[in-house]
């Protein structure tokens, strides 16, 4: 989580480096601050609990000027989100450091220095870095062998950038666990935490890899890998459009993103769809050789990109006839797992940094999994990059914290998994690929059809002004879609929401269920509606006021505490991604009816990169 940004110029980098922040608010916003080596000639820092738009009023009235610096927004971990918590911190006013990721042996190393006589001044791990860091400076008076030095001792994840006002002509930087770019320029150079931050400076940049060490100055950088031995990364020229960051005529960056959907789902099927037939080389030139020795496959992923991975075992087991299980990231990574003969392991992440998938494949590795493969938005992430096989979806940047186009854009890519495998295996049943295939074509345009349906769910979305608590339900593969919009109205309305299958409602949930409760409901017409029926009827008999998204030939219709959204029709191995798009604007019309920030909700950050 958390933000970095770091420059060295030979102009005031002030405006880049709040720029950067801005661009990173999605990744952390309780608190930001900078540090720059002023024209003063020291090491001067503003910082303030909040946004960024905090720190940028305060530096107007006190301004900083200087042509090396580093900013930080910070998501918490240890410590309130206050100004003495704030990034950057200090060593003896001659050293900053901003961090991102968390150090596990903190108070074993603050102690020590403590006994060397530093003084902490915050309730970070951060804090020991920048002392620990000092003490290893004042001994060799070179800032990269210091950091050298200092990185042995860090228990954990970081990605650091350092700056010194004894060597005021370059920034530091070092990348375990937590993901760090360089961004080259002419005569000026620059760092972040992602390329996003820099895209108004540069398009040309240079991704650390793990264990690396750089230092940066304004006409040259020099990386060295976690051995020490001097290396050379490549440059990679960017060329994402720079309207990612801008919200355009949408109020809200969810807004553009959910309405981004059609767009990115054709990106997405780009050159994997064959005639009839998904094209199994979108995966890797051995996906076939491999995919064809799979038994059973094994899917670990976090928060929404678990509920993809829910929907996906649906299809495995239902289309390709594969066993399937699905299992969040946190959980795997410290469970005691036995590896089937020939499994497929299926990491699934937006950004290719969450901190917990990315262990559960470094853990896989050593398990004995048949093959890995990645299903990331993020082509230079360290998920892709250590993984045996990549599907990458398209969906863009994703600047709201809540994903919208992540999501359907994965579940668009683990169909194509599920049809690719079955196609190798032969498991698939006849004519079933091409059908899926060609319907995989009009996907766009459907989604496109429940997008329209945006004003009628603004209108749906004023049931639920002065409710505190509401009820998901699905079936069969909408369970996982009805837990997906439960998440949504959480995270950003702070309505409490839980999400069931409703079969399940008489074992207990229906305790819950009165007037007060909107139970939202996903009714494609598929074989589960009539029972599906049966459950809403449990609801109505206890006062449950139902809003029901059901398939325009369900022959559902609006009633006394019924209300009924006409959905387009669609088959219904289709039907998880079509019903995704109308919960989505329910979540955001409601917390825009709520009053609270859409795009950067309370206690959250979008790139969860600690445990």
């Amino acid at each position: 989580m958390c933000g970095i940004v770091g420059a060295v110029a030979e102009r005031n980098i002030t405006a880049i480096l709040l720029e950067g922040l801005k661009r990173l608010e999605y990744r952390g916003y309780d608190s930001a601050g900078v540090a720059l080596f002023t024209n003063a000639g020291k090491l001067e820092r503003c910082r303030r609990p909040g946004k960024v738009t905090e720190l940028e009023q305060a530096l107007a009235g006190e301004p900083l000027i200087g042509r090396l610096g580093i900013a930080h927004t910070r998501w918490a971990t240890h410590g309130a989100p206050c100004e003495r918590n704030a990034h950057p911190h200090f060593s003896a006013d001659e050293l900053a450091v901003v961090h991102n990721g968390i150090i596990e042996n903190h108070e074993e190393l603050r102690d020590r220095l403590k006994g060397l006589g530093y003084v902490f001044t915050s309730d970070t791990d951060t804090e020991v870095i920048v002392h620990l860091l000092h003490h290893k400076f004042k001994d060799c008076g070179d800032l990269a062998i210091a950091l050298k030095a200092a990185v042995k001792e860090l228990h954990g994840a970081y990605g650091l950038a350092v700056i010194s006002a004894k060597q005021p002509d370059r920034l530091l930087a070092a990348r375990s666990g937590s993901p760090l770019v360089i961004g080259m320029g002419l005569g000026e150079n620059f760092l972040a935490s992602d390329q996003l931050a820099l895209r108004q400076v540069t398009d040309r940049f240079v991704y650390l890899e793990e264990g690396d060490i750089a230092e940066i100055r304004r006409d040259s950088v020099q990386i060295w890998t976690v051995d020490g031995l001097p290396v050379e990364r490549e440059i990679v020229q960017y060329h994402e459009g720079a309207e990612a960051a801008d919200k355009g005529k949408f109020r809200h960056f969810m807004l553009k993103e959910i309405h981004e959907q059609p767009k990115v789902v054709q990106r997405t099927l780009e050159g994997r769809l064959g005639q009839q037939q998904v094209l199994v080389q979108a995966f890797g030139p051995q996906a076939a050789e491999l995919f064809a020795k799979v038994r059973n496959v094994q899917i670990v992923a976090c928060g929404t990109s678990f509920h993809a991975g829910m929907v996906a075992r649906y299809w495995l087991e239902g289309l390709a006839g594969i066993p399937c299980q699905v299992e969040v990231a946190s959980e795997f990574r410290y469970r005691k797992v036995v590896v089937q003969p020939d499994t497929l392991f299926v990491s699934i992440s937006q950004s290719g940094e969450t901190a917990d998938t990315l262990a559960a494949l470094r853990n896989a590795k050593e398990l004995g999994f048949l093959v890995s493969l990645a299903i990331c938005n993020v082509s230079i992430s360290s998920l892709v990059r250590e993984s045996d096989l990549t599907l990458l979806t398209q969906a863009g940047p994703e600047i709201g914290v809540a994903s919208t186009k992540a999501f359907t854009t994965q579940l668009v890519a683990l169909l194509l998994l599920t049809l690719a495998l079955g196609q190798v295996k032969g498991t698939l049943e006849e004519g079933v690929e091409a059908e899926l295939v060609e319907e995989l074509r009009r996907l766009p345009i459907r989604l496109g059809e429940a997008l329209a349906m945006d004003c009628t769910v603004e209108k749906v979305a004023q049931l639920f002004a002065d409710k505190h608590h509401t009820l998901f339900l699905g079936r069969g593969a909408m369970y996982p879609v009805a837990m997906e919009g439960s998440l949504k109205l959480k995270e950003i309305s702070y309505i409490h929401a839980e999400a069931y299958p409703a079969g399940e409602l008489k074992h207990g949930p229906l305790a819950l269920v009165d007037s007060d409760m909107p139970v939202v409901t996903v009714a494609p017409n598929n074989e589960l509606l009539e029972k599906l029926k049966s459950n809403l009827q449990e609801v109505r008999a206890r006062g449950g006021e139902l809003i029901v998204f059901a398939d325009e030939h369900s022959g559902m219709a609006n009633g006394e505490g019924t209300h009924v959204i006409s959905m387009p029709h669609i088959i219904d191995t289709l039907a998880p991604i079509l019903y995704t798009i109308p919960l989505q604007l329910l979540s955001y019309y409601v917390a825009v009816l709520k009053g609270t920030d859409v795009d950067q909700p309370r206690n959250l950050a979008k790139s969860v990169t600690v445990e």
